[in-house]
């Protein structure tokens, strides 16, 4: 019997070493690649057993054209790389790591908030060339008894939702897939995006992109906005309309915004965000810990060992998948 492998399509990290301990355990051979098209990736993985994938697009044509492939796992929470109708089409199963950064994006996008809130940035930057002045942040406001609607409430939002209660804020939720006892649960009362947009102060973007949150965000409901609220996103990019924001921002008509992910990453220089005083942006690092890489890569590995075992994973996408393949309960 042929040694069972495993092609990393894509990768930023200094090696692979949480990976290759897990599959070599396993008995699995990891092969390294950095794909960028399709035709690198079906070059690359067209023979292999499983994918461990970071940012390639994993399209349907890829996906078709893999022979062998059993299981593709996604270093992350969204899967938004990979064609999951595809996947599913082919009994391929795709994994990911829902839990690895609850705490770190959930801090990240809190950062963010009060960095807006506090105009920390440009305080700094004010300071740092030769302004002692804190009039120039005029206006900032307490932030204890603001609103601050949360969009998506899954693991990391409801981290937020905590976090932001404790010091002091009210809590307005939007997620059609949960029921008002959920958001109860953690004091937030759960309402319509246009009610959320309108009465909320900061507004925590945390949606997965798929195609029906593509552009949620648009010039409508930021218009929706009062002028003094901030908008926060951690999530994807794209959920946000950023042509959108960048005109609601020119035209003043929120008060800023704090952006760890955007449309395109990274982001071309002549970005009107980048000029912008009430606008921070951080490059997609809210996941970051040491703590939380090592845990992502090694449960990614895991998920992907764990398909090829012949055991359902932990941390199955494409649950419709059951319905083409057997595989063994281990959890």
């Amino acid at each position: 019997m042929d040694q069972l492998k495993v092609v990393v399509t894509d990768y930023e990290y200094a090696d692979l070493r949480y990976e290759e301990e897990v599959l070599k355990k396993a008995g699995i051979k990891l092969i390294p690649a950095q794909c960028r098209t399709e035709d690198e990736l079906i070059s690359a993985c067209k023979d292999a057993d499983g994918l461990l994938n970071q940012y390639a697009q994993i399209t349907r044509r890829v996906i078709e054209a893999l022979v062998k492939c059993r299981v593709i796992g996604r270093y992350g929470v969204g899967v938004n790389t990979i064609d999951m109708e595809a996947a599913t089409d082919k009994g391929i199963c795709v994994v990911n790591v829902p839990d690895y950064c609850v705490d770190e994006v959930s801090d990240h996008a809190l950062a963010l908030l009060l960095a807006c809130a506090r105009k920390v940035v440009l305080l700094n930057n004010s300071v740092k060339n030769g302004r002692w002045d804190y009039k120039i942040s005029k206006p900032i406001n307490r932030s204890r008894g603001k609103v601050l609607g949360i969009v998506g409430f899954g693991r990391i939002p409801r981290a937020l939702a905590q976090k932001a209660k404790a010091i002091g804020f009210s809590l307005l939720v939007y997620d059609p897939y949960i029921t008002s006892t959920d958001a109860e649960a953690y004091g937030a009362k759960l309402v319509e995006l246009e009610e959320l947009m309108a009465k909320s102060d900061f507004v925590s973007v945390h949606a997965p992109l798929t195609k029906q949150t593509y552009h949620m965000i648009g010039e409508k409901e930021l218009s929706l906005m009062k002028p003094s609220a901030f908008i926060i996103n951690t999530a994807r990019g794209p959920v946000i309309d950023e042509e959108a924001l960048i005109k609601v921002l020119k035209e003043g008509r929120i008060a800023g915004a704090g952006l760890d992910v955007l449309e395109e990453e990274p982001t071309p220089r002549d970005n009107p965000l980048l000029t912008m005083d009430n606008v921070i942006i951080t490059p997609h690092v809210a996941w970051y810990s040491e703590e939380a890489e090592v845990e992502l890569r090694t449960k990614a590995a895991q998920g992907v060992v764990d398909v090829l075992l012949g055991y359902w994973p932990k941390y199955l996408v494409n649950k419709d998948v059951k319905d083409k393949i057997q595989l063994k309960v281990f959890y």
